[in-house]
């Protein structure tokens, strides 16, 4: 089993990425609070990994922080929540804000995140409390060099919350009337879209 991968970073789009060990490319699914901490690419990264293996494949999901790790192992233990479904929870927010919309049972907040619906943000809290009380959530935020154009960046950004689950059309119309600043990162424009979207 996959438990830390440490390479090149090869590749990385908002949801997945690509990192290189000694020649082998493994493609890594990640959530943004993981590509909001990534380097840029063709330096190294090392990730915690979670392999999650099924009948007919073998998915690798990797996290910059052992706390998010964690937490994903927290969330996919409860039932009905898949490893996708944990790393979109985690896409939507911050380790540190979740800690606290669990522990304080703020059902408005969990159930506002694409997927999950009143009854499974019930099951996280009641699930999930007691364990979230022991863990230590530092909140973490840090933006990359600016390297893309405003048209890539846009594009990258409704891709991956398209992916996350969110209709096409509901995404252009924000990216759309949003100020995208020339040289603009795709993490910026991702944080700021994220908190439109989830007003």
């Amino acid at each position: 089993m996959i438990a830390l991968l440490t390479g090149r970073l090869a590749h990385k789009t908002p949801d997945a990425i690509i990192i290189d060990v000694n020649g082998v490319g493994y493609r890594v699914q990640i959530p943004f609070s993981t590509y909001y901490e990534l380097p840029d690419e063709g330096n190294t990264v090392s990730l915690s990994i979670h392999t999650h293996v099924k009948e007919d494949a073998i998915s690798l999901f990797g996290f910059r922080t052992v706390v998010e790790k964690e937490f994903f192992q927290l969330l996919i233990s409860v039932s009905g929540i898949g490893p996708k479904m944990g790393r979109d929870i985690l896409s939507n927010i911050q380790p540190d804000e979740l800690a606290a919309a669990i522990v304080q049972g703020n059902l408005a907040r969990l159930s506002a995140i694409p997927g999950i619906g009143k009854k499974t943000a019930e099951r996280l809290v009641l699930e999930l409390k007691e364990k979230v009380r022991k863990m230590d959530v530092a909140p973490s935020a840090k933006e990359s060099a600016p390297v893309e154009s405003a048209p890539e960046v846009a594009d990258d950004v409704a891709s991956a919350l398209v992916n996350l689950g969110y209709k096409e059309a509901v995404v252009r119309k924000v990216l759309a009337e949003m100020t995208i600043e020339p040289g603009a990162s795709t993490e910026a424009v991702l944080r700021q879209a994220l908190k439109i979207l989830m007003k």
